[in-house]
């Protein structure tokens, strides 16, 4: 356990200048506060900052405002991006009247979501290794008001920039889904992956690969799994490297789920596993090495992927991406080695590397409640033993509509995925991870903030299909 003293410790060998204090809010954004080392004691690590809660959105409102962070001390690391020596400490959310954690902090969620798990006997660790996909673009400028709205998008690597006066233009351009993956000088930012995986690593994540992904100017690393709140952790670290590292190069990094238009969009596909006892839960005698226990828990996700879209794909945008002919999972089924099903199993070398991949998420969603989110869903489906029916081992893209039409699928829109969150949604409650606040705020500023105000401006390609009628 780190104590204090460790922490005072590490940044007196370290010349530690500032230390950063971060937290999660509800929506994902990674917020923090800076503190000179003067001011910093044991006092401050075990007691923790206020802050004012009402100023961030879905939490507070002003009446009742103050809130405190306590830093997590075993997550203290050196920020390689700030100019004085600065350490970060992730923090927790707690009401300083109460004493008690927030109930709306998303790192609270995940750390109760550990403890149900322990509770139920079913398993005591579960394992999440996220793939966040991610744009890299030379420039992006976009505005909207009542009289008119644009976005625009460019990359040196993009197919429409074989015309532009690049002097010279070098006319080694990626074509539509032709970016899987060529070498350079089609792939044109290798040198600025390598910096990031250096980065990553320095930031403690083990790298395990990195490539160019399927559209042009998109790229994948992958990151070792770990454990849910740890993993999750590593998914800020993650997005906050990729974004720096992009703007020193003059860059801009973008996880939104599709902000290209005819290629593919960015997925969060999530490896996930039970252990107990440090034995493996999801290796077995039955399809594709599965045990009963894995099926089930396929189950579960399977029977709430609707509801759990709310969380795991919660942008207006993530529904671009979730649509057919772009490799994006939209059929809820499960298969072996199988890319078109929405949750494959990949192949493993060994029982311990036994793991289902569900390939819906997109890195638009806050890791702490897409993973605690998927982790209730799976659990719900072993105790009440939700078996997930036969497999598809076929291409599912290509089957004919009268057999497409027995499988089930993703919600079509962030509308949707809330309808099912809204009438689906006890299986989170349980063990109080989820509460009802917790939904009703989501809910409440998806709707209101989000999907309303995107349904009621008029959207650029509407003024192509009917300005003429």
């Amino acid at each position: 356990m780190t104590t204090p003293k460790d922490v005072l410790d590490f940044i007196k060998k370290n010349d530690i200048e500032f230390v950063d204090f971060k937290f999660i809010d509800l929506l994902g954004t990674w917020q923090h506060l800076q503190v000179p080392i003067g001011v910093v004691n044991e006092g401050m690590l075990e007691e923790g900052v206020m802050f004012d809660g009402s100023s961030i959105r879905c939490w507070q409102t002003i009446d009742a405002s103050d809130m405190k962070m306590i830093p997590d001390l075993s997550t203290m690391k050196v920020d390689p991006f700030i100019e004085a020596n600065s350490m970060t400490l992730i923090c927790d959310i707690v009401d300083p009247v109460t004493g008690e954690r927030y109930s709306r902090d998303p790192r609270n969620i995940a750390r109760k979501a550990e403890a149900y798990l322990v509770s139920t006997g079913i398993a005591d660790t579960a394992y999440f290794g996220p793939e966040a996909e991610f744009f890299l673009f030379d420039d992006v400028q976009y505005s909207y008001s009542s009289a008119g709205g644009f976005y625009s998008i460019d990359s040196a690597e993009c197919p429409w920039n074989t015309g532009a006066d690049e002097m010279p233009n070098l006319g080694y351009k990626i074509g539509p889904k032709l970016g899987y993956f060529p070498v350079a000088p089609f792939d044109s930012n290798q040198d600025i992956r390598n910096e990031m995986i250096t980065m990553l690593e320095q930031c403690g994540l083990m790298v395990e690969r990195a490539h160019h992904e399927v559209a042009p100017a998109q790229h994948e690393i992958n990151f070792r799994f770990d454990t849910l709140i740890s993993c999750a952790d590593h998914l800020q670290w993650y997005k906050y490297v990729i974004r720096n590292v992009a703007r020193q190069h003059g860059k801009t990094a973008t996880f939104m789920p599709k902000p290209m238009f005819a290629d593919n969009g960015s997925g969060m596909h999530t490896h996930q596993s039970l252990w107990k006892d440090g034995k493996p839960l999801f290796a077995g005698d039955e399809y594709a090495g599965l045990s009963e226990t894995a099926l089930y828990y396929i189950g579960g996700i399977l029977k709430h992927a609707p509801s759990l879209a709310a969380l795991t794909n919660p942008l207006t945008n993530s529904y671009k991406r979730l649509v057919k002919g772009f490799e994006a999972p939209i059929n809820l089924a499960y298969s072996n080695r199988n890319r078109s099903a929405t949750i494959r199993i990949p192949l493993a070398d060994s029982k311990a590397a036994k793991r289902i991949e569900f390939r819906c998420p997109d890195p638009g969603a806050n890791g702490y409640m897409a993973f605690a989110a998927m982790l209730m869903a799976g659990l719900d489906g072993i105790q009440n033993k939700i078996h997930p029916g036969d497999p598809m081992d076929v291409n599912i893209y290509d089957l004919p509509p009268e057999e497409l039409h027995k499988i089930g699928k993703m919600p079509g829109s962030l509308r949707e995925s809330i309808e099912n969150l809204e009438t689906n949604h006890d299986f989170l409650l349980k063990g109080d991870v989820f509460t009802k606040d917790v939904i009703d705020s989501w809910v409440d500023y998806k709707l209101n903030e989000e999907v309303t105000p995107i349904e009621s401006r008029p959207h650029p390609y509407e003024f192509n299909l009917y300005y003429a009628y």
